[in-house]
């Protein structure tokens, strides 16, 4: 007679089974949704949220692999005739339409894709797991109290909150085998062990971001939208990751001026284009209250590429030449809707900058504003360290 199994409260097992395959789910939810991040940062139901709203991101449904027994306990199920060899069609879709005629409902199945709650913040925190200030270098460095706890040291008294059960386990069981009992059993004050923490401090180096949005009567909704994106993520980025960051928010037509954050992300369109505006202005806030020595300099900016002139494009030139002297990385994305057969003159004037630190991107839809931020911060070699290499 086959011996019998039997189940009890204390096959803890069971109770971890539901937990395991729950946190593999979520897992797997998250690879879905960092396979499409480039499709799912540019929606503007994410853009236009806080961050306490919890978003829907449609991927396709997710089964966890399992077993499927045949109900009507037929023989052979899932072995077909026995006669099949390689090559054979096993079946084929079927089609009640004739040749020319239109879509008619049709009989096949179709994939499941479900609605995946996620806040804003934790779909921040999948974008953001590779993101870095590029060519960062160790200026005016402070320390910056961290969010992270670490465990330093066991203690034989603590709080109860603070009790590391392993190792009190571990200690009651070698007390008992001292003793010359089996087992695990009868707790005393004298196994108990606590752990102590303390609050990690990290140094952190001073930057300053300055962002440049382009509002002449050029920019129409698309590149309006496109460039909102982008500096919501990016500004969400930085205050993030950096505690040290300051932000300095600039906009420009043929005039440039330092707006506040409200009205950098809200302004609207109107007038002509002069670049250089807005790059002289970065320069002069750079000289003025950001030392080199102190700071590390990020200028960004965006704009469709249209600009006031060739006198102008020279102008913007010579004036990110200096900035790159003061900067550790200049940033430069181009909006072009649908894509243009021939870069904008601005960026045909760029093409000339062959510093490593100057980094120019090109997008044409919302699905370009992901890799662009994984352009502008990708991790980089600064320049001693790549001539040492």
């Amino acid at each position: 007679m086959l011996p019998t199994a039997s189940l009890t409260s204390h096959d803890w097992s069971l109770h971890r089974k539901g937990p395991i395959d729950q946190a593999r789910h979520n897992e797997r939810v998250k690879d879905a949704i960092r396979g499409n991040l480039g499709e799912i940062v540019g929606e503007e139901a994410i853009i236009t949220s806080d961050g306490d709203k919890i978003v829907k991101v449609p991927i396709r449904s997710l089964d966890l692999p399992r077993f499927r027994f045949d109900e009507n306990r037929k023989d052979q199920v899932g072995q077909g005739e026995g006669d099949s060899k390689v090559g054979d069609v096993l079946g084929e879709a079927s089609s009640d339409r004739a040749p020319g005629q239109g879509k008619r409902a049709g009989e096949l199945p179709g994939i499941d894709y479900y609605e995946a709650e996620i806040t804003v913040d934790e779909l921040a925190a999948l974008v953001f797991e590779d993101l870095r200030l590029p060519f960062l270098q160790p200026k005016g460095r402070a320390l910056v109290p961290s969010e992270d706890v670490r465990f330093t040291e066991v203690r034989r008294r603590g709080v109860m909150s603070n009790l590391d059960k392993r190792r009190t386990i571990k200690e009651n069981l070698l007390r008992n085998a001292r003793s010359g009992l089996g087992g695990y059993g009868g707790i005393t004050t004298d196994d108990l062990r606590f752990k102590t923490w303390e609050t990690h401090v990290k140094e952190e180096s001073n930057a300053v971001v300055i962002a440049m949005r382009d509002v002449s009567g050029s920019m129409g909704e698309f590149e309006k939208y496109i460039t909102r994106s982008f500096y919501f993520w990016m500004v969400r980025f930085l205050r993030t990751r950096y505690k040290q960051v300051e932000i300095v928010f600039l906009t420009h037509h043929t005039d440039a001026r330092e707006v506040d954050e409200e009205t950098f992300f809200n302004l609207g369109e109107s007038g002509g284009t002069k670049v250089s505006s807005a790059y002289q202005l970065a320069l002069n806030i750079a000289e003025e209250k950001y030392p080199t020595a102190d700071w590390n300099i990020y200028p960004f900016h965006f704009s469709d590429g249209d600009n006031w002139g060739e006198v102008d494009n020279q102008r913007c030139l010579d004036l990110v030449r200096q900035l790159l002297e003061r900067s550790s990385a200049f940033g430069y994305g181009e909006i072009q809707e649908g894509g243009r057969r021939s870069p904008s003159t601005l960026m045909a004037t760029f093409v000339g900058i062959e510093d490593p630190r100057f980094i120019g991107v090109t997008i044409t839809g919302k699905d370009d504003v992901y890799p662009a931020l994984q352009k502008f911060f990708s991790a980089h070699d600064t320049p001693s360290e790549a001539a040492a290499r």
